[in-house]
């Protein structure tokens, strides 16, 4: 089966308030357990703030560090899922049903052949 990522995108904000966030959070746990049950489920993360990454960059000989993200932006990669499906189409059903969950933009991309 092909892996792909379902990458979940938010706003480049603060979290929400608890009660805003815990019934979505309880329902894309839901689903996270619907993909464990499937067999579906290789692993999910999720990512802290922008702000906390670390950007490398080839230049010449040299590797230059850049704190912050590699582009400014609203939206971010704020977490993912790694699921292995038979096809496209079964990913985009996992990605509609995590998308529903979460209440946030999800984009699902087959990942290479290792």
């Amino acid at each position: 089966m092909k892996q792909y990522m379902l990458s979940i995108y938010q706003p480049d904000e603060p979290a929400p308030p608890p009660e805003f966030l815990e019934p979505i959070m309880r329902d894309v746990n839901a689903v996270n357990q619907e993909m464990r049950e499937a067999g579906v489920w290789v692993f999910a993360a999720g990512l802290h703030p922008p702000s906390t990454a670390t950007v490398l960059r080839a230049k010449d000989d040299d590797v230059l560090v850049t704190d912050g993200p590699y582009v400014e932006g609203k939206e971010c990669v704020g977490g993912f899922n790694i699921i292995q499906a038979p096809d496209l189409d079964a990913a985009l059903e996992w990605g509609r049903k995590l998308a529903r969950a979460i209440t946030l933009p999800i984009e699902v991309r087959p990942l290479q052949d290792g």
